[in-house]
């Protein structure tokens, strides 16, 4: 009986060994399927978290002729390419790193009158804020035949919906005056614009078009948050 139980005992320990063996060469032979299994699931996580920041990134982009109705025979085109870059522009005296409306990217604007020479100018754009399908922004001119390099200028854009029209507006020659002061000319004088300053989109874009692609506020910095929470709770208590 000591015999048989030992050969039972050897023949268990042998297949345990022979079941060890197999487990451990599945195991060896599914790693490398888990192992590729885990980094495509972490590839695709983390293109999903990229298309989410992508699309949670409020810009504005597109190219069109508006039509004027104080020039209403001239051809006027603008091309914005915005996107919003939050708390990268620092500026004296605030405790943020920028400001949340902080925003990257190009404006161009021609204007066209028969008989006269054609106006364009360049500009850097350096805020941009979104509500819907409407986006306000700001720029400063870059290069130009008619303003001055350094000249703020802000510009509004409204993507049509429902079959309504594109539609465009900017801050100058109806807006943007101070009503009691006037140059040594006797001329109207035009204020300093403010960051994301601008009318409502007035103009229709008669051809080609704009998206605006809304995005909520982003979050305060942690650093900043902190204090503000931190703040608050001592006027509270």
């Amino acid at each position: 009986m000591r015999i048989d139980s030992v050969r039972g005992s050897r023949g268990v320990r042998v297949i345990g060994a022979a079941g060890a063996v197999a487990v451990l060469a599945g195991v060896v032979a599914a790693g490398p399927a888990a192992a590729d299994a885990a980094a495509h699931g972490a590839k695709g996580e983390a293109r999903a978290q990229a298309q989410a920041q992508i699309q949670a990134q409020a810009r504005v982009q597109g190219s069109g002729q508006i039509s004027y109705a104080y020039s209403p025979d001239d051809t006027i085109k603008f091309t914005v390419d915005a996107k919003a870059a939050p708390f990268t522009r620092p500026m004296p005296g605030l405790s943020l790193p920028g400001l949340p409306t902080d925003a990257t990217g190009t404006v161009k604007f021609s204007h066209a009158s028969e008989g006269r020479k054609t106006g364009w100018s360049r500009a850097r754009v350096d805020c941009m804020v979104t509500g819907g399908g409407t986006a306000t922004l700001t720029a400063i001119v870059t290069k130009s035949n008619v303003e001055k390099v350094g000249k703020r200028f802000g510009l509004s854009v409204q993507q049509g919906r429902g079959g309504e029209p594109d539609r465009l507006g900017f801050g100058w020659d109806i807006v943007n005056f101070e009503p009691r002061k006037t140059d040594k000319k006797g001329n109207a004088v035009e204020p300093r614009v403010g960051t994301c300053m601008a009318p409502a989109p007035f103009a229709p874009v008669v051809k080609g078009g704009f998206d605006v692609v809304h995005a909520d506020l982003p979050p305060l910095p942690a650093s900043v948050a902190g204090v503000a929470g931190a703040a608050g709770a001592a006027r509270r208590g």
